[in-house]
Parts: structure tokens; C-alpha cells; sequence
């Protein structure tokens, strides 16, 4: 399945306990529908030694469901993105509420 959201765009949790919070995703599941997005959906585990980490209680981000989320505008507000074709033939993500067109920033 192919989604609007992409690694490094900006979202906002629209619903569940970190509603309101804002990050950028770090990683995509488009197979389990979920995405890692930073500071959202943080979990206590118990880690083991290895050789390049230290045993420790240590917070990490844990997946948070796609429909959750929801792509920040410039102007702050939460969005939906839909494409628009350019002259030139490209085809670019565009905010719908603000009509800014979606750079990706990777």
C-alpha cells in the first residue's frame, strides 16, 4: 500500500494518548501500516548488554498507527495531501488546506 506521508515530513498525533504532540517521521511500515515518528509513542524497555549498547532501562519510540497521524502545514494546522501534475509533468504532493506544494526534504 502506498501512502501520502513520507520519511522526514512533519505530522501531528490527531488522536490516542500523544494526541496534540508534534514530530517528524523517522522510519515507514507501509506493510503494517504504521509509522515511528520522534518523541510520539515512547516505551520503556529493558535492555540487554551488547557489544555496542549498554544494559539499562532506556525510552525508545515504538509505531503508532498511520490513521493517527496527520501531515503539519506551514501554517501549523493539520492536513490532508492530495498530488497535482505541473506544467513541466511532475507530479508533487500539495497541502489541501493551505495549497502549499509538499517539498521532500530527502
Amino acid at each position: 500500500m502506498k501512502f501520502k506521508l513520507k520519511k522526514g515530513d512533519t505530522v501531528i498525533v490527531i488522536s490516542g494518548k500523544d494526541k496534540g504532540k508534534k514530530g517528524e517521521i523517522l522510519k515507514m511500515f507501509p506493510a503494517e501500516k504504521r509509522a515511528i515518528v520522534a518523541g510520539i509513542n515512547m516505551v520503556t524497555k529493558h535492555q540487554k548488554a551488547t557489544r555496542t549498547e549498554a544494559a539499562g532501562i532506556i525510552k525508545k519510540e515504538a509505531k503508532i498507527q498511520i490513521s493517527n497521524i496527520a501531515y503539519l502545514d506551514s501554517t501549523g494546522v493539520a492536513t490532508k495531501i492530495t498530488f497535482k501534475i505541473l506544467e513541466d509533468g511532475s507530479k508533487v504532493r500539495v497541502a489541501k488546506k493551505s495549497g502549499d506544494v509538499i517539498t521532500d526534504k530527502n
